[in-house]
């Protein structure tokens, strides 16, 4: 427990310049109480945005900055970052010495440059540090194209600034969902799937077999763990959603044989790759040991290493090349930090090489140009074999294909902060408040960004990561899309519960991610779970996104569960989600079990087992009320997951997910909430109902022809 010091320590002001610079005073807890968020954590806050403030400050050093802040917008003479919607007419502010002459004009992407047409402004001038200052109106009119342009002020003085200027869609558009079409897809933890092959976890050649195999039976999407890149030394951090990056994706999903060089080793060589392969096999398919990515990497990483050893054919020589170059810069800087985590052995690195902009970090790329080269290597072996998965689910009949899940953020000491460690917020991690799946909040471990940094860069770091996303695939799943709206920063040394809510500007965010969905043709949906506003739904759903919506969680005003035909077009329902149970092992209260095993429940067990009992029987009565469930089957736990499945197909969604686990009624949870070294989060195979684990044969040859027509039938089919 964090010791804080009393509240009222702090003066009254600090209230007014937090909720001035988007930073929430207080939140409401999952009880419906109004909290008050502690002083010192705004104040910790308000330093990590760059706010210049003592540990304790005044009401004076609050006053200074509260009347400086008045005139932030005049001290510019362009905003740093305008974004505004195609169609739209908008007014462009622009400051300048009173009765100076000014110019504006803008250079779209193409190049061409266009003049940027002045309107009266009438606002009077006022004096901002010492000069007094006009403001001039321009005209951003309605036939800016989209993309990414730059605003270019010419003054008076001879000075020339540039600022950034984003058209972006007014809502995404795509010709799937016209005529109300719905699509059902498949759900699951791709490293939980392994084959009798594989290299101890579910990889690239199971994606593909999985995914073309559901394809043939009607589905159209395969949504996936996140496949963002880890730490390529031991030990493997376990969890797909605390990555080092995520503009690069993991290695260690790599199928060794699939490479076209593999074909081509000689005999030696392709024995010591089986070698290798052999080393990293499950002895037993039938008894579910944990994933083990320590024991995957490491023979993994040497036989990929003989594979990179073999020369590149003339004409894949020049695609690897096109890769590198098309990288460019982030690529370099990624495989440059791959390569001196993977020489000192761990992500903490030695001060000398703290970014990638040291003169150390520099001369060791010099030196180290083939280990660089190598992991530039992995990540173009990689996306070629995610850019085929992608067409072979197309060509078996997928209409939107692999569904990438996007994390929320990054491992503090991870390739992307070290690459670029301004564009994060220092002393601060992401997480979430208290609610009554994780009784004592959640921290992830992750540094936010800064989003005054955000709209300084012009958004280039997020337009850059989803981009990259979208790069395989038809459609992205958004990790608490609520991100791009707030976030729960938790100041470094404090509990989770002591963070508090920091706003970015959601119509930017949401802006850049729609501009690229627009452009690689795709599907955006957000996970917009947990306590939202019922604007924010609203917003995205005007913007296009899709929502989420999970059964256990949608509810009446009464606290039952919500009929199927009050759910969202504009979403994808699923039965469970990854936070919880599979759910043959919800309906056994395995959440429950495990979280009092843990000490992790802040009210009584019997409470709790109370009210999860209520919660079942009155989903239960539901399903019966709909016809979906005999009473004779009430109890029968199979019978009650097939209804639940069909109930969803009765919402009116467009998008329906069926979890993997949900098939072969695995009890198990891939993660708890809340837990860290307590459960084996990440590592857990998928098992059928009596332990034992399903293999990617076993799974391709399960029953699932009822289930496939049912979901068929349900979206129209």
């Amino acid at each position: 427990m964090t010791h804080l010091p009393p509240p009222d320590l702090f003066p009254e002001n600090l209230s007014e310049l937090a909720n001035r610079l988007g930073v929430s005073t207080k939140f409401w807890s999952w009880h419906g109480e109004l909290k008050d968020v502690h002083p010192l954590s705004l104040v910790k806050v308000l330093q990590s945005l760059g706010e210049n403030l003592p540990d304790m400050p005044s009401s004076q050093d609050i006053d200074a900055l509260l009347t400086a802040h008045e005139q932030d917008e005049w001290r510019h003479t362009l905003p740093v970052c305008t974004v505004k919607r195609q169609g739209d007419w908008q007014e462009l502010r622009v400051h300048v010495p009173d009765g100076s002459a000014v110019t504006v004009e803008v250079e779209l992407e193409d190049g061409t440059v266009h003049p940027v047409p002045q309107i009266e402004n009438w606002e009077p001038p006022r004096e901002v540090d010492g000069v007094l200052t006009g403001r001039a109106g321009f005209a951003l009119e309605q036939w800016l194209p989209l993309g990414y342009h730059t605003l270019r002020a010419h003054r008076e003085d001879g000075q020339v600034i540039n600022a950034h200027l984003i058209v972006v869609p007014p809502s995404l558009q795509t010709e799937l969902f016209e005529d109300n079409a719905r699509y059902w897809g498949l759900s699951s933890q791709l490293y939980s799937i392994r084959a009798k092959q594989s290299w101890g976890m579910g990889d690239t050649a199971v994606l593909t077999e999985l995914s073309e195999h559901f394809a043939q039976k009607g589905a159209d999407f395969h949504l996936i763990n996140p496949l963002h890149a880890g730490a390529p030394v031991l030990p493997i951090e376990p969890s797909p959603y605390l990555p080092t990056s995520r503009r690069f994706n993991d290695p260690i999903y790599i199928h060794p044989q699939s490479i076209p060089e593999y074909d081509s080793l000689s005999p030696m060589e392709k024995l010591d790759v089986e070698q290798h392969h052999r080393a990293s096999l499950v002895d037993d398919s039938d008894s579910v040991g944990l994933i083990n990515r320590d024991q995957v990497w490491s023979t993994k990483d040497a036989a990929l290493r003989v594979i990179h050893r073999h020369p590149l054919s003339s004409e894949r020589q020049q695609q690897f090349d096109a890769f590198i170059a098309a990288g460019g810069t982030p690529l370099r800087n990624f495989a440059l930090w791959c390569a001196l985590v993977s020489e000192f052995g761990g992500i903490e690195l030695p001060e000398k090489y703290h970014s990638a902009n040291t003169a150390e970090s520099k001369q060791y790329a010099r030196e180290h140009e083939a280990q660089i080269r190598y992991f530039m290597w992995l990540q173009w072996v990689l996306n070629e074999q995610l850019t085929n998965a992608q067409t072979r689910m197309r060509r078996a009949g997928m209409r939107i294909g692999l569904m990438s899940d996007l994390a929320v953020g990054v491992h503090p000491l991870g390739a992307d902060v070290w690459a670029d460690p301004a564009v994060y917020a220092s002393g601060m991690t992401v997480g979430a408040p208290p609610d009554m799946y994780s009784q004592q909040g959640q921290d992830w471990s992750q540094p936010p960004w800064n989003p005054r940094v955000l709209a300084e860069r012009g958004y280039a770091p997020l337009r850059d990561m989803i981009r990259a996303t979208l790069s395989h695939g038809g459609a992205v799943r958004i990790d608490h899309i609520l991100g791009l709206f707030r976030l729960w920063w938790i100041p470094t040394g404090m509990d989770a519960h002591h963070g508090t809510y920091v706003q970015y500007d959601h119509e930017a965010m949401v802006g850049v991610l729609l501009l690229e969905a627009q452009r690689a043709g795709a599907v955006i949906i957000g996970e917009d779970l947990g306590t939202v506003e019922p604007w924010v739904r609203g917003y995205l759903n005007e913007r296009g996104i899709f929502g989420t919506s999970i059964l256990w969680f949608e509810k009446e005003d009464d606290d039952t569960p919500l009929h199927a035909d009050h759910y969202r077009e504009r979403a994808l329902v699923a039965v469970n989600t990854h936070d919880l149970p599979p759910t043959a092992g919800y309906l056994r209260g395995v959440q429950t079990d495990l979280r009092h095993e843990l000490g992790l429940l802040v009210e009584p067990l019997e409470q709790v087992r109370a009210h999860d009992d209520e919660e079942r029987l009155a989903m239960v009565n539901r399903l019966v009320e709909y016809g979906l469930l005999s009473e004779e089957e009430r109890g029968n736990e199979t019978a009650v997951i097939n209804a639940l499945y069909a109930f969803i197909t009765r919402t009116p969604a467009h998008l329906l997910a069926v979890s993997t686990v949900d098939i072969v009624a695995d009890t198990q949870p891939q993660n708890l909430p809340g837990t860290h070294r307590q459960y084996p989060n990440w590592c857990v195979p998928l098992a059928d109902a009596k332990g034992r684990e399903v293999t990617l044969e076993r799974l391709l040859a399960w029953p699932v022809d009822d289930l496939c027509s049912l979901m068929n039938r349900g979206v129209g089919r």
